[in-house]
């Protein structure tokens, strides 16, 4: 008897998880993505965007508002899509697979800004840019996670 009470209360809390992993994802990346559509948040990630090897071209195409306008967009597509899995696990899989895109995008940025604090003698003190992209890793973890439990529940 006390395996099955133990049994059902890890049940319950792995449920609990898996609704937060889920839906705190779709949180974090909807609330980014709809603060790419402030000017605020526009210039805050002008240095990252223009460090980085992946992204800086679109500032030769699009103004600072339009690049971060279209990364808003993309974040916030991908949260709409990973929230909709009860109504669509292959949507919701295209969801995940473009937060995954955007975690690992966001990562580099680990490696082409000053992401080293040099007073603390740089590698491994992080600025405090290299502290607020580390938080991509778990990100990047609960996006795969998310893929993976859409995955596992279509019918291919």
């Amino acid at each position: 008897m006390s395996s099955t009470i133990e049994n059902d209360t890890g049940r319950r809390f792995r449920t609990l998880g898996e609704i937060l992993i889920r839906y705190g994802l779709v949180l974090v990346l909807g609330w980014i993505g709809a603060m790419k559509f402030t000017h605020y948040e526009a210039q805050g990630i002008q240095g990252l965007v223009a460090s980085s090897p992946l992204m800086s071209w679109m500032y030769k195409v699009f103004s600072l508002q339009a690049t971060s306008n279209i990364l808003g967009v993309t974040e916030i597509t991908a949260a709409l899509l990973i929230a909709i899995r009860p109504i669509s696990t292959r949507l919701s899989s295209i969801g995940s697979l473009i937060a995954i895109l955007t975690f690992l995008a966001t990562l580099t940025f680990l490696f082409s800004l000053p992401g080293w604090e040099q007073s603390l003698g740089g590698f491994p003190a992080l600025s405090g840019s290299g502290g607020f992209l580390l938080k991509d890793v778990v990100l990047l973890g609960a996006a795969f996670w998310t893929l993976g439990n859409s995955l596992a529940n279509q019918n291919l």
